[in-house]
């Protein structure tokens, strides 16, 4: 399910103004709220995603929620359990949203469980899933700009059970009020939850009933990735080693300031895999917008510099360019390609380093590494952080007005899908 409305490229118009892209985007979004509200009722050959959820968010109590998109005061813990649809009513990399509440688990994405927790009962819930998980490995996920709490909670669930292999799912997610006139409050709210997301990363490295953990980060959720594993590994002289891999999806980053943190990591780090797309439409608006030379998630790896620099750094490149993304920005492939979801996935349960992918599915790995960068900038006009973001209900309304005078404006380089 997809609610984009904007075409990007026209000839008239080659790139529309960031502005522009993000009202029209925003305006045609809509979905029911207080998803997480426990369903009773249950669906034959459905699955469930059994998560631990660790937030920077303030806690919700007026409604389904749970959570807001408001600041904390310390770091909390929630248990979730998400029940997916039968695999043969869905598509791979698709979120199935209900069209209203409480949803269908037979043709929905629902909450089966979500209860908070205290520290002692997080720290209960990973050993008891790491126990009966092989080779106890973690995944920890990291959403991006504009996600609402259960944005966050169902994509997470979709890349877990779509990557078919056993893990301990946990997902860290930020405050973002899901609204693409707060770009700034996001972003900083990325630098806020630095010490909660080292927190998270610290209590399952000392636990004695994980094996291995796997960091995947979306958008500016790269961002906050980064900087946390640069004050680690400066606070603590080296990075906890049960940190194996680390995914870069989409990266909105400029390459000098990623360079800065990779070298800051020191050695022995963990593995980086870094997933590019030249055709994402959305990294094309940031490095307009911040006047950089290029953005880290859209650099062609064969052409220099890039190619020397990923080479001597040892970090892995997954070009996703000639896969077809299921969003129009083509900013979300890395979670909607059902083949590349279950080659992670692959992956993982070999305990095999992501950094010597097959050639093949269209997508092109070369083995860099990376004078490139991470860097501070994800553009205003990203309105995307999963491919089915959404904004507030008020800026929801703002929005909708905004479009239909753009639309008056732009003519056909606006259509709707």
């Amino acid at each position: 399910m997809h609610f984009w409305c904007a075409r990007m490229w026209t000839k008239q118009s080659p790139v529309l103004p960031s502005l522009v892209l993000v009202a029209l985007l925003g305006a045609c979004a809509g979905r029911p709220e207080n998803v997480l509200l426990p369903v009773s009722a249950i669906a034959p050959n459905t699955s469930k995603v059994d998560m631990l959820v660790a937030t920077m968010r303030r806690a919700d109590t007026t409604s389904g929620e749970m959570y807001s998109g408001e600041r904390g005061k310390a770091l909390s813990f929630a248990n979730i359990v998400v029940s997916i649809p039968p695999d043969k009513t869905r598509k791979i990399g698709e979120v199935e949203w209900p069209k209203k509440t409480p949803g269908n688990p037979a043709t929905d994405f629902v909450a089966m469980k979500a209860e908070r927790l205290d520290l002692e009962q997080a720290r209960q819930w990973v050993r008891s899933d790491a126990d009966v998980t092989p080779k106890r490995r973690v995944l920890v996920f990291v959403h991006g700009f504009n996600n609402r709490f259960d944005d966050a909670v169902f994509r997470s669930a979709q890349i877990v059970h779509d990557a078919g292999t056993p893990i301990v799912p946990v997902l860290f997610t930020w405050p973002s009020r899901a609204s693409v006139f707060a770009y700034g409050y996001d972003r900083e709210s990325t630098n806020f939850s630095r010490d909660g997301f080292e927190q998270v990363l610290n209590l399952l490295a000392k636990d004695p009933s994980v094996g291995e953990i796997t960091i995947l980060a979306h958008s500016m959720g790269n961002w906050l990735t980064l900087e946390t594993l640069r004050q680690m590994a400066i606070r603590d002289r080296r990075l906890p080693a049960k940190i194996k891999d680390v995914m870069l999806a989409a990266p909105d980053v400029d390459v000098d300031v990623f360079a800065n943190e990779i070298d800051d990591m020191g050695s022995p780090r963990p593995n980086f895999t870094l997933f590019v797309s030249q055709d994402d439409h959305a990294l094309a608006i940031s490095r307009r917008v911040w006047g950089s030379t290029a953005r880290l998630g859209a650099i062609d790896p064969t052409k220099e510099p890039y190619k020397t620099q990923l080479a001597s750094e040892h970090i892995a490149v997954v070009d996703l360019t000639k896969r077809e993304g299921d969003d129009s920005l083509n900013h979300g492939k890395f979670s909607t390609s059902p083949e590349l979801v279950r080659l992670i996935g692959g992956r993982l349960e070999d305990g095999q380093i992501i950094d010597d992918w097959h050639e093949g599915l269209g997508d092109r790995m070369f083995r860099e590494s990376a004078n490139i960068g991470m860097a501070t900038g994800e553009a205003v006009g990203l309105a995307v952080a999963a491919p089915e973001s959404i904004v507030d209900p008020t800026s929801r309304r703002h929005l909708s007005s905004e479009a239909d005078e753009l639309k008056g404006v732009l003519g056909d380089t606006v259509t709707n899908r």
